[in-house]
């Protein structure tokens, strides 16, 4: 008998082996999970042959997002970010290179956070996954994804990925990030250069 996936039907809980950022930010990574429609990849062109997975939130009228969560101790930064996939969207793929890091504060809470985001490329979907039963997953075009996204830094990291995607890789994508500062508690917003590969 091969077990080809074995995963793990319960969320990590916690913040005991949370990261924070020098400045006391708790780091968070997440990924965009994406297939192409009828293609194998190797010749997209627009973003109309690229679907998005988007999920529900926990809370109630929160919207859609990507898959993210807390960047643990003991685990890579890509390890953190395939293991929040799985347990948020129930899939699984290849982690792609980092599509950036965004600096965000949070409506909820007010608290400010360094998000990192990467491009998963799915390869499996599965029936069973730890939030099953509090998330909605669902396949939309990339359209569909920037009117549902409730984040403004996740349509930021998606609009990095269709680049990446439809230009294989060709310059450079001016992205905004939302700096948090800790003495006046209010938010900046500056420009960030990053490299699309």
């Amino acid at each position: 008998m091969e077990l080809k996936n074995l995963v793990n039907l319960v969320s990590r809980t916690g913040r005991h082996l949370q990261r924070y950022n020098f400045h006391g930010h708790r780091q968070v990574v997440g990924c965009i999970p994406y297939r192409y429609k009828g293609i194998n990849g190797k010749s997209v062109v627009d973003e109309d042959a690229i679907e998005v997975l988007v999920i529900s939130s926990q809370r109630k009228g929160k919207g859609m997002s990507f898959p993210k969560g807390g960047w643990e101790k003991d685990e890579s930064i890509e390890e953190a970010a395939l293991r929040e996939t799985v347990e948020e969207a129930g899939v699984l793929g290849d982690v792609e290179p980092e599509l950036g890091e965004w600096s965000f504060k949070s409506n909820n809470n007010g608290n400010c956070y360094e998000g990192h985001m990467f491009p998963l490329l799915v390869k499996e979907q599965l029936e069973f996954w730890p939030e099953k039963e509090v998330r909605q997953r669902i396949w939309v075009s990339v359209r569909e994804a920037r009117k549902v996204c409730h984040y403004w830094w996740m349509k930021e990291a998606l609009e990095l990925l269709v680049s990446r995607l439809t230009s294989r890789g060709q310059g450079v994508v001016d992205a905004k990030m939302e700096s948090c500062s800790s003495q006046e508690g209010s938010m900046t917003r500056r420009s960030k250069i990053l490299k699309v590969f």
